[in-house]
């Protein structure tokens, strides 16, 4: 899959400051980050380094001190809370750590939930879902919920929830956190594959460094800034302009 040059997600100048009411916290001081269409990102860095703060901010679901973040060409910052949630729900996927699955529904109508939300036609929302799932291997568990199901199996219903509404970029906050070593490189395999098959961005926050491996590109912070930024060698020659 060729990446383009052409930023798809880009953050301008970002900060994020907590006022405990004693003292100032500085979570996130003026990172700028430019991600092009295609690109797999892994940011890392220590605990409290703002990593997640940062793909909370990307992603919309938190809004930023000062700066600005743009996706596929729209200010999301300048967005009331409606046109940012259709935003979200048209151009996000998002892959947490601990699944954020609904007990009341089964896996299915997990992976149906964001086709319906955008108004999406239920028949054929549901041969979508049936196939996500059997791309992940839950063929036979459609009809259970996630109590019915291991660890693995809950995070794989959310991979392919995640990409329900075949969405351009994908978010995972360390989406393998929660796994033995086994089902999280089962998962890991899934979200690669699944993320090339679809032809998506991801940005992926993680603390492996294994699975940063697998990254274009790794980006890694330090006290709430951006320290290092380097592309994967044999990616450097792939880039192509459009």
């Amino acid at each position: 899959m060729a990446i383009t040059k052409t930023p798809i997600l880009q953050a301008s100048g970002i900060t994020k400051t907590i006022d405990t009411g004693t003292h100032r916290v500085d979570i996130l001081r003026g990172v700028d980050l430019a991600v092009p269409a295609g690109q797999f990102v892994a940011i890392m860095g220590a605990s409290g380094s703002g990593k997640s703060t940062l793909l909370g901010l990307l992603a919309g679901l938190d809004a930023p001190s000062e700066g600005k973040v743009i996706i596929d060409g729209v200010d999301i910052t300048a967005l009331s809370e409606d046109d940012l949630a259709l935003v979200r729900g048209r151009k996000l996927g998002f892959v947490f750590q601990s699944y954020q699955l609904i007990p009341t529904l089964t896996a299915e109508e997990n992976v149906l939930l964001p086709h319906e939300l955008t108004g999406g036609d239920v028949k054929n929302g549901m041969a979508r879902a049936r196939e996500l799932l059997t791309n992940v291997g839950l063929a036979d568990r459609m009809d259970h919920y996630p109590v019915q199901l291991s660890g693995g199996e809950q995070q794989r219903v959310a991979l392919a929830r995640a990409f329900m509404v075949k969405p351009p970029i994908l978010m995972a906050d360390e989406p393998t956190g929660n796994l033995d070593s086994v089902n999280g490189a089962h998962v890991l395999e899934l979200l690669l594959s699944l993320n090339q098959r679809e032809g998506t961005t991801l940005v992926l926050v993680t603390h492996d460094p294994a699975l940063a491996a697998r990254a274009d590109r790794i980006v890694t912070l330090r006290d709430g800034k951006v320290v290092a930024d380097n592309m994967r060698d044999d990616m450097r020659s792939s880039e192509v302009a459009v």
